[in-house]
């Protein structure tokens, strides 16, 4: 996996698919994944549960008449309440079993708030920040008994959302990480500066711009976080603020390997016309992609 291109994903949300409720218009899963591959990515994540079948051999069959690999999945899970915490341990492991078994070797990990959706900031209490570690721990543990890397995925709207909340895991935990430079941005963080401290604790990247206008308002409270997706906050790669190109750099002269997925969050009203619609915003990112010099 030693050339770029050839380790460029993408994710269903890059053509409107969230499993949040009401989030929008859901294309279908053959229209997609035949997207995918019409414009070259190699591998697909999984989407929200139940998107794609959940059956190991159903869901290799599908894949094949695509020509697509199983590159992850994004298994959000609260782990910061004690009194939650079985139940969403026992979803991580059902859902490392699921990504196992078709082939994956990443779990993306998403430190889910117990609000609904990802509108609201939290802020963990020490209390709180403990448990989180502990089933941190737990979850590392339960993805590897799968043969499986947990890459923790900070995220607007969760438990992990700001840059000083990136920062104590990394001084406090082992975990590795799924950096994702739209939601680092979003964060407060520089994402080239956090992939240069979280060296050696990459395991998975997703990739999207920013419109940096709308950012601030979303930091300053004036604008949510739904209603930013549905405006347009995450453009195609090279359109937006994120400095998409040294962030890679970064990487690949640290000696990162793994996979790079388009996941330009969108909502969609309705399904677009054939050839139009997601699908041209995922070949300018890939375009910008091919011009990136390493």
């Amino acid at each position: 996996m030693s050339n770029l291109m050839s380790r460029v994903a993408g994710a269903p949300i890059t053509w409107g698919v969230d499993g949040s409720p009401g989030w929008g218009y859901l294309m279908e899963a053959e229209r997609v994944l035949g997207e995918m591959a019409e414009i070259g990515l190699q591998a697909t994540e999984l989407g929200p549960d139940g998107y794609l079948p959940a059956d190991p051999d159903e869901l290799a069959a599908m894949l094949a008449r695509f020509d697509l690999g199983l590159i992850g999945g994004f298994v959000p899970a609260v782990l910061y309440r004690e009194e939650l915490e079985e139940e969403q341990l026992d979803y991580v492991l059902r859902a490392s079993r699921t990504l196992s078994a078709c082939g994956s070797k990443v779990l993306v990990l998403g430190p889910a708030s117990h609000h609904a959706g990802y509108d609201t900031s939290i802020e963990m209490t020490e209390s709180e920040w403990g448990t989180l570690l502990k089933n941190l721990k737990r979850t590392i543990a339960i993805a590897g008994d799968e043969g499986l890397t947990v890459g923790l995925h900070q995220h607007w709207g969760m438990a992990i959302e700001r840059e000083q909340h990136v920062e104590r895991l990394l001084a406090e935990s082992e975990v590795e990480f799924c950096l994702d430079t739209g939601h680092l941005y979003l964060g407060g963080a520089d994402p080239v500066e956090v992939a240069r401290a979280a060296v050696g604790r990459v395991s998975h990247v997703h990739l999207k711009d920013v419109d940096e206008d709308m950012a601030q308002r979303v930091r300053s409270g004036d604008l949510v976080f739904r209603q930013a997706v549905i405006d347009g906050i995450f453009k195609p790669l090279g359109e937006g603020a994120v400095d998409i190109a040294g962030f890679i750099r970064q990487l690949e002269r640290a000696g990162y390997q793994g996979w790079y997925v388009l996941e330009q969050d969108l909502v969609l009203d309705e399904n677009p016309p054939e050839g139009k619609g997601p699908i041209s915003d995922a070949r300018m990112s890939l375009e910008y992609l091919v011009s990136i010099p390493l």
